[in-house]
């Protein structure tokens, strides 16, 4: 079995690919050139897909803050175990679920793998915990 790093580094990865599908969208939308200027910040895709695509890449930069400090200190602690790699691995393909779910206006299964991901931090966080609270 892969170990706690493995699926943080095809978590990252996937999320470094999240933007393609939408930038795409814009440059069909504005062509190249137009699209190629550094829009302002709060511009949004027109297209519904790409603009839910949009903030389903920002959720997941947001949530990598979380998920990848807490593998890291798993893997510096010592703490890995099969719990601990599933919970990595549940999150990874947790987070693919919330990015294709979120694209295709999904709802409820959007907020279910939301939610099965942030379990998934949150074992892992409890590990870390519990490891200093057993010291």
């Amino acid at each position: 079995m892969k170990n706690e790093i493995f699926w943080l580094v095809l978590t990252i990865i996937a999320t470094s690919l999240f933007w393609v599908p939408y930038i795409l969208d814009r440059i069909i939308e504005h062509k190249l050139i137009p699209a190629l200027r550094n829009p302002n910040r709060d511009s949004r895709p027109s297209t519904l897909w790409a603009n839910r695509l949009m903030y389903a890449h920002e959720n997941a930069v947001e949530n990598m803050v979380l998920f990848a400090p807490l593998v890291i200190l798993i893997q510096y602690m010592e703490l890995s175990s099969s719990a601990t790699i599933t919970a990595a691995m549940v999150y990874f393909f947790s987070r693919i679920g919330h990015v294709i779910f979120y694209t295709f206006g999904v709802p409820y299964l959007r907020t279910i793998a939301y939610f099965t991901g942030w379990l998934a931090q949150s074992y892992l966080a409890i590990v870390v915990i519990l490891s200093f609270l057993g010291e």
